[in-house]
């Protein structure tokens, strides 16, 4: 299974000889150092470049691209390489794009030779930089490792070099922005005539096709990078046609062909409505699939129409400046009433264009709200509300589900069309819930933030345990301090923990030395093909740790410990759920960012903050809340306590 990146995130590679696939939609230059032990480049024969684009066992691209293909040979690197850096930059002079803030994320993926995808990181956050570290492949004892970086440069090549130690950094980087430039004056194969932006807004306004169809956006060349990272699986960069023609945005796990029928479909819509949407309308070898690729279908359909609609009023708003400069411009229109009449003419194209473009929104809009209604009385208990009647009827599950809920997404364009936020299972990092005060939560209590946080993170715990058969998850409590006992009281009182949350640091100690051993053993037992060869006692179901209040409690070696759990954990199945501010845990400094950046970060209120590469939109997240009163989670950790007990399902 591939391994979805974060900045910061690791995983390890199966094998070493690998390639390293670059989508950027846009002309990008791609190239690697190598680093030693120290992490120093020893030299410009340790740069792989388009003017010299071989090194023992690295061969990089030798002119920009849109998309690039990296071949690596871990095993025939020169000696003393412990490290390879892929970077990524803008050709320089050439008239395209100077930051990566005008185009679309970068998507790089770690294939196989066989193209089996190991390891993607879609480059989010950069905005003035024009040269970016995207990966480092790094040698850990006797094996190798993948970890998405993402750290950009202002300064271009130069600085990106530079701080790599390169002495000569600026000399070598101008000599990689000539070969660059030599290689794009070489290529003189124009493309074909486009459509005009004025036409590919009418398109996208007027003929906007129903969602999970492709469509014709306003702009191809701003075309979506490879994947939404909010809680998307990898997706291939889309297909952008020389002649201008549709780009195709239909989500790669909402495949055109499946293995078994869906259900069966509603009777044909009359001519001009849009079909009745049914639940597990999509492919799948399973209702569960088929609901979890038609939820995912819907988060591309609702990212799809609101970039469409947004790109048609920028195009209205630019527009009419344009014609409103030129009015101005023109003396002839000071004279009578001529100037009044062209800006009223000008307001009025306008307000048709975002018109049509509202229409063509609020169309799909209802479409998709249609289709919710649907879909969400039908998803099964791990991808269910905690409304939902699904929990009424909870039985322990027999296996695993394939992915689980953690909240809701929704767009302002229709706040309360919410779009499951869904992860596949097993989780391949943790989670930071925030009890820090954010820029859109109106709590003027920071106690009660807190305590929203913890009952976030109680409520996920919950779900967790309820999606595993009996005895598949454990769940241990840190509570160095004791705060959150009476949120913590739903888990003890229900008999779903081994043992009751640890305290003092005595309690932080031991529990974290535990899971840290746990780790090792796995481990070396994996490592050396000997599992049965761990002890008879040893729990190898998944385990998750919740944090509450750190640092509190926490000395350095209990950090380092937390850190190592995140890094090394997941793949062995111990994972991370940290109850924390982070501005209070900033007394530690930088040596908590890569702890930050490898969890995803949650809130006990709704916010804005979950970045989407694929299209640009920031998605505010509902946090998965229990309706006031309802004792739909005593009950279901009653169930679940009940069943790990007998061990009944």
């Amino acid at each position: 299974m591939t391994a979805e990146l974060v900045r910061g995130q690791n995983h390890a590679l199966p094998g070493t000889r690998l390639e390293i696939r670059v989508s950027a939609g846009k002309p990008i230059v791609a190239g690697a150092t190598l680093s030693d032990e120290g992490r120093a480049v020893r030299g410009t024969s340790w740069v792989a470049h388009p003017g010299a684009p071989t090194l023992p066992g690295l061969e990089v691209s030798q002119q920009a691209a849109a998309d690039h293909r990296l071949a690596v040979d871990l095993d025939a690197l020169p000696d003393g390489a412990h490290q390879v850096n892929v970077m990524l930059a803008l050709p320089v002079g050439v008239g395209g794009p100077v930051t990566f803030g005008a185009v679309a994320a970068p998507f790089v993926a770690v294939t196989g030779l066989d193209g089996t995808e190991i390891a993607s990181y879609t480059i989010t956050d950069l905005s003035a930089e024009s040269a970016v570290v995207a990966l480092e492949l790094y040698r850990r004892g006797d094996a190798w490792k993948v970890r998405a970086v993402g750290q950009g440069y202002a300064g271009g090549l130069a600085d990106l070099l530079a701080d790599q130690g390169l002495t000569d950094a600026r000399e070598l980087a101008g000599a990689i922005n000539d070969a660059v430039a030599r290689g794009l004056a070489r290529s003189v194969a124009a493309p074909p005539p486009r459509p005009t932006d004025e036409a590919r807004v009418r398109a996208a306004a007027q003929g906007h096709t129903a969602p999970g169809q492709p469509a014709t956006p306003p702009d191809p060349a701003a075309e979506p990078p490879a994947q939404p990272v909010v809680p998307a699986a990898p997706a291939a960069p889309a297909q952008q046609p020389g002649d201008g023609g549709p780009v195709n945005y239909t989500h790669p796990r909402r495949q055109t062909a499946a293995p078994p029928p869906p259900p069966p479909a509603a009777p044909p819509a009359a001519p001009g409505q849009h079909p009745a949407p049914v639940a597990g309308d999509a492919t799948g070898w399973s209702l569960e699939e088929r609901l979890y690729n038609q939820v995912w279908g819907m988060f591309e359909d609702l990212a799809r129409t609101a970039a469409a609609y947004r790109s048609a009023v920028d195009f209205a708003d630019s527009r009419m400046e344009q014609e409103l400069d030129k009015v101005l411009s023109d003396p002839r229109s000071r004279i009578g009433d001529t100037g009044d009449t062209a800006r009223a003419a000008a307001r009025a194209r306008h307000g048709d264009l975002v018109d049509q473009a509202r229409a063509a929104l609020d169309r799909d809009l209802a479409q998709l709200a249609a289709e919710a209604e649907v879909v969400e009385p039908a998803l099964p208990v791990a991808f269910a509300d905690w409304s939902s009647p699904v929990w009424q009827g909870y039985r322990a599950p027999m296996e695993v589900p394939m992915a689980l809920r953690l909240g809701g997404l929704h767009l302002p364009e229709r706040p309360d069309l919410r779009i499951p936020m869904l992860v596949r299972l097993p989780l391949e990092r943790g989670l930071w819930i925030d009890s820090g005060r954010s820029g859109t939560d109106s709590l003027a209590d920071a106690d009660q933030l807190r305590r929203l946080a913890l009952d976030s993170a109680v409520t996920h715990a919950a779900r967790l345990l309820a999606s595993y058969p009996p005895g598949a998850f454990t769940v241990h409590v840190i509570d160095a301090a004791g705060t959150g006992r009476s949120a913590f009281a739903p888990l003890v009182t229900a008999g779903v923990l081994d043992e009751p949350p640890a305290t003092g640091a005595a309690g932080v100690t031991a529990m974290l030395k535990r899971l840290t051993q746990r780790v090792d053993l796995v481990q070396m037992a994996v490592r050396g093909g000997v599992a049965d060869a761990l002890p008879q006692d040893l729990d190898t179901g998944e385990q998750l740790l919740v944090v509450n209040d750190f640092p509190h409690g926490f000395d350095d070696r209990a950090v380092t410990r937390l850190r190592y759990l995140a890094d090394e954990g997941p793949a062995v199945g111990v994972h991370l759920m940290m109850v924390a501010d982070r501005e209070e845990a900033a007394e530690y400094g930088p040596l908590l960012d890569p702890l930050w950046r490898a969890l995803l970060r949650l809130t006990p209120v709704p916010e804005d903050h979950l970045a989407d590469p694929w299209v640009g939109h920031a998605w505010t997240y509902e946090p998965p809340a229990v309706p006031p009163g309802s004792q739909v989670l005593a009950h279901v950790l009653d169930r679940v306590g009940a069943a790990r007990r007998t061990g009944s399902r």
